[in-house]
């Protein structure tokens, strides 16, 4: 099968498109036949060789972290699946990805794609949605009538983040640039704050939480914001500074994403109901210039939703 991987860590250019065997799915795996992947800040970052500590993987690498497509193949124990079923996942984290035409998925991990979605749509959501969803409700517990701070509203994670919060019952504040702000509105934001023209710590104040998508100085002033003794800040980027968490009488986290496949199936029921709608902001062919231009937009942090990867 074709699949575009690595065989060095560096630039754009150590992408290259190859001929590699076709997974055998395990016990309790399906084979997923590839029609949309997407690409997400981890890809590129790993690409080149920030995360290898992390992932002391060998090479060839096959990237990418989210799978749309049908049902070919089904492990002997997979239970509750068959050949033909349209699924996504956010498959486990293997030096085996989805920048292939075949993937191997746990059976546990998989959801179905609902009707009224694409595949292409259904590729934006698994990586970023889990990540959104546990950010705001496995680790900062956010309840209906809470206000939440969503920085970085308009890109892959944040626009989702901005529909879950909404859906919970939030009052949802987002970061972006002035572009946006109609756009995220659209999504459910009750505010917008132009990140170009203003500074939010200025203008906020009782925050119950503050999900950071950015880090550096952006989390730094997050803590100004927050609400005394119950605020939570919860960071997807750099490990929060305790001594800060302290001074403002804060809890805050960093977290890394659990692959869950119950979770995807609760999002697909938002997305059926049209409470939350997947954000495909670009689209390119699979193929290694496809991924090669995938990675150079992702890399410029200003995508709006998410970076989609089509198959033919």
């Amino acid at each position: 099968m074709k699949a575009v991987v690595i065989d060095r860590y560096g630039g754009k250019e150590e992408l290259h498109e190859v001929q590699v065997e076709k997974p055998v799915p395990g016990p309790h795996q399906v084979i997923v036949k590839l029609s949309a992947t997407s690409v997400n800040p981890i890809d590129w970052k790993l690409r080149e060789g920030f995360l290898k500590q992390m992932f002391d993987w060998p090479f060839p690498i096959i990237l990418g972290w989210d799978a749309a497509g049908i049902i070919t193949e089904v492990g002997e124990q997979a239970a509750g699946w068959k050949r033909g079923d349209r699924v996504f996942a956010r498959p486990a984290t293997t030096r085996f990805g989805t920048y292939a035409q075949y993937t191997a998925v746990d059976d546990d991990l998989l959801a179905r794609i609902p009707e009224n979605i694409s595949f292409a749509e259904a590729a934006s959501v698994p990586l970023a949605g889990l990540t959104a969803w546990q950010a705001l409700f496995d680790h900062a517990d956010l309840k209906s009538g809470e206000k939440v701070l969503i920085h970085a509203g308009a890109g892959g994670v944040g626009s989702l983040a901005v529909q879950f919060a909404k859906a919970r019952g939030a009052y949802v504040i987002a970061t972006a640039g002035a572009e946006n702000s109609d756009f995220l509105k659209s999504l459910g934001a009750d505010e917008v704050i132009d990140y170009h023209t203003a500074h939010f710590e200025n203008v906020l104040s009782n925050i119950d939480v503050v999900f950071d998508t950015m880090g550096g100085e952006i989390q730094k002033a997050s803590f100004k914001v927050l609400k005394k003794g119950m605020g939570r800040l919860v960071s997807i980027t750099n490990a929060p500074d305790r001594t800060l968490a302290e001074h403002y009488g804060v809890s805050a986290v960093s977290i890394w994403l659990k692959e869950n496949g119950k979770q995807l199936s609760e999002i697909a029921g938002l997305l059926a109901s049209g409470k939350v709608k997947a954000v495909v902001g670009s689209e390119f062919s699979f193929s290694e210039q496809g991924i090669k231009e995938a990675h150079a937009l992702s890399e410029t942090h200003h995508a709006r939703g998410k970076i989609v990867i089509t198959f033919d």
